[in-house]
């Protein structure tokens, strides 16, 4: 299952850090303690030719995953460096050994991370997530959610639609497999926290602590308290909180992935001198997809381009397999 490191990975492999072009790098011979006491780095020196080596002087920049660190003394001799921890905003982190150290890298992983995560939060509203839920109707609102397990359910935007099973409307009775109707909802914003009591007459908080600062909650007009419903939801992409995240937990079709790597790649580039064997290597990736470019300036201006064209057939596709729900009297009226 992708994950957004395996998309920062191939943001470095098919655009920005060619095979040809790797930067200086070598790997931990000893563990690092996510304290900043621990200032000494052991690397592997067998990596690195002596004219790199010397590049690790004092005022070099090291990178270990996502953290940077400063050097601030080399000893070649004992293969170890003393470092600066957590350098530029980065965040202090345990390392393993074997973990790879890129030096003075020109694309950071953490610059890339953060374009990543940018350009997913672009995304919306142009493009969405879209989130299935069996909800129960029940007297006035039903939450969204609940107070031990809120969930995501604060990144929803609207209904799309809503059916439920019924063998008769007047007798209201819940049937399988006989027929699907739509059902009549709108979707209800409350403040967060939001405190109800609920059905044994206890008082609960539902809080969202990270993400849009809403509670949402729906309210039936055509369907009695206690029935099922099938609630599909238009949603904002969840915001990546690591590398491990995977793209299905934050909403992302497998299909967005070479948007966000076009859009990270353009990012990356602007407004800077970039290596010639990168610019070499984004330029015949967009002779490919008929993009030919001849310059930086060019090559930014065509991956944005490119963008631009997987995001309007994105948009195409996700515009006639979810159609826009009727809204009467600001009741959400699903399309069937």
């Amino acid at each position: 299952m992708s994950t957004i490191g395996n998309l920062v990975d191939r943001v470095y492999r098919e655009y920005l850090e060619p095979n040809d072009d790797i930067q200086s790098f070598s790997i931990l011979r000893g563990a690092m303690l996510a304290d900043a006491t621990d200032t000494t780095v052991e690397y592997e020196s067998d990596y690195l030719t002596s004219e790199e080596e010397d590049l690790l002087e004092p005022g070099a920049v090291v990178e270990v995953n996502r953290e940077l660190m400063l050097v601030t003394a080399l000893n070649t001799s004992a293969e170890q460096l003393t470092v600066k921890r957590a350098f530029r905003g980065t965040t202090l982190a345990a390392h393993a050994v074997d973990d790879v150290m890129r030096v003075n890298p020109v694309f950071p992983r953490n610059t890339v991370y953060d374009a990543v995560c940018d350009q997913i939060n672009n995304l919306f509203p142009t493009l969405f997530a879209v989130d299935v839920q069996q909800i129960t109707a029940s007297t006035g609102y039903t939450l969204i959610g609940s107070y031990d397990s809120p969930g995501t359910h604060n990144y929803i935007v609207s209904v799309m639609k809503a059916i439920s099973q019924y063998t008769d409307f007047s007798a209201g009775s819940d049937s399988t497999g006989v027929v699907f109707a739509p059902v009549v909802c709108q979707l209800v914003e409350l403040p967060n926290p939001f405190t109800y009591t609920d059905s044994d007459g206890v008082e609960r908080t539902l809080t969202y602590a990270s993400g849009p600062s809403v509670v949402n909650a729906l309210q039936f007009s055509n369907i009695s308290a206690g029935h099922t419903t099938f609630v599909t939801f238009k949603k904002k992409f969840i915001e990546p909180t690591a590398e491990s995240d995977t793209l299905v937990s934050i909403g992302l079709e497998k299909e967005y992935e070479p948007i966000i790597m076009a859009g990270v790649a353009a990012q990356m580039i602007a407004g800077r001198d970039i290596p010639a064997a990168t610019a070499e290597n984004i330029t015949q990736s967009m002779q490919a997809q008929s993009f030919p470019v001849n310059s930086a300036s060019s090559i930014r201006n065509s991956l944005i381009q490119y963008q631009r064209l997987l995001i309007e057939q994105a948009r195409k596709y996700l515009r006639s397999k979810y159609p826009e729900a009727m809204s009467i009297n600001d009741v959400t009226v699903s399309v069937q």
